[in-house]
């Protein structure tokens, strides 16, 4: 695989919600070898075997189908990887606790894939020593685990202030200590200065690349759309804002898509073509009839969003999309009818 000095680019399949059919996601290899992509990982929020119920093994057809979208990527030359995420194990890292890691780590070796994430985001922190807990884990997860890059999300993956509203304090040297404790071949996430940034340049990442002794690998959250807001709004721009200084501040650079994958090709092309690559035009990802429909209605969609539309409007648009058949279409017509509609539930699981 390409190593993170790199910079391999990619997709990671980590929001919330309605999640990607197994179709779409093998449907993937194909869309990012095209655009001179590397690497998915596949972390969806809604797959319990990855966070409250990690412990357990995933049923069969899951491990049958997570087989054959590692070996789809494998093909085609990609990485593939998937995102562990824990939950609150730091609390309490106990002999029982380290032999279900463990087991679980073999059950994600045995996919096939290559990149291993492990993901301490969206859960509780605020204790002294979390950097110190954390960092005992990810070293046993590098010696057990059989994956060639190892990428931790931290619990305060951002400056964001409401990180520690719903997670609690960061610790006052989290940050440091973390970049302290890691073993230097291991990446960190970050998302920004932001959760969903608007903009993100190379200067935005030096204080953070100091305290982490190395190269954040960004999170990208956009065009993600999972939130009580966002699932609103379709984000159709491709990835605007990031300076084309990145690639020299970065070990690698992931989107974080809509709950949408058709929809989502298109503002994933600008991660393509940030790095030099060539970005598709609607016209070339989408069927004539729907590519009109979607440059017309662009601005009212990522701008406006479902509350400026009103209830006839919605059904008029949602009719005319459905017609053209496309699947980014229908998608656009489901979401005009609320079947994205956010879900508070999702943030339980």
């Amino acid at each position: 695989m390409k190593g993170p000095d790199d910079c391999p680019r990619g997709v990671i399949e980590g929001f919330y919600g309605r999640e990607w059919s197994w179709q779409s996601r093998r449907d993937y290899a194909g869309y990012l070898q095209a655009l001179g992509l590397d690497v998915y990982l596949y972390c969806p929020k809604g797959d319990a075997h990855l966070r409250k119920r990690w412990q357990e093994p995933w049923p069969l057809e899951v491990v049958q189908q997570l087989t054959k979208l590692a070996a789809t990527y494998r093909q085609r030359g990609l990485d593939f990887g998937v995102g562990l995420s824990p939950f609150a194990l730091y609390q309490d890292y106990s002999p029982a606790s380290r032999d279900a890691l463990r087991r679980r780590l073999a059950d994600i070796d045995a996919l096939g894939g290559n990149c291993l994430a492990l993901l301490f985001d969206d859960m509780p922190g605020g204790l002294n020593d979390l950097a110190a807990r954390q960092a005992e884990i990810v070293a046993d997860v590098r010696a057990w685990s059989g994956a060639d890059w190892l990428i931790v999300c931290p619990t305060y993956y951002s400056y964001d202030p409401v990180l520690e509203q719903f997670f609690g304090d960061r610790p006052l040297r989290y940050w440091q200590d973390l970049g302290e404790g890691l073993d230097p071949a291991v990446d960190v996430f970050w998302t920004g200065n932001q959760v969903c940034s608007e903009t993100v340049c190379g200067a935005d990442l030096t204080d953070i690349t100091a305290y982490l002794r190395r190269p954040p690998v960004l999170w990208d959250n956009y065009p993600v759309n999972d939130g009580a807001r966002a699932s609103k709004f379709l984000h159709l721009a491709p990835l605007p804002g990031r300076s084309a200084d990145l690639a020299g501040a970065l070990h690698g650079h992931f989107c974080n898509p809509m709950n949408q994958p058709e929809l989502s090709r298109y503002p994933l092309g600008g991660l393509a073509a940030l790095y030099g690559g060539t970005a598709p035009e609607l016209d070339q990802l989408y069927p004539a009839p729907l590519a009109d429909l979607l440059g017309r209605d662009q601005a009212l969609f990522e701008e406006q969003g479902l509350d400026a539309i009103g209830a006839g409007e919605r059904e008029r648009l949602a009719a005319e999309y459905q017609s053209t058949g496309a699947a980014a279409g229908l998608e656009v017509a489901a979401w005009l009818r609320g079947e994205y509609a956010f879900d508070p539930a999702c943030l339980t699981g």
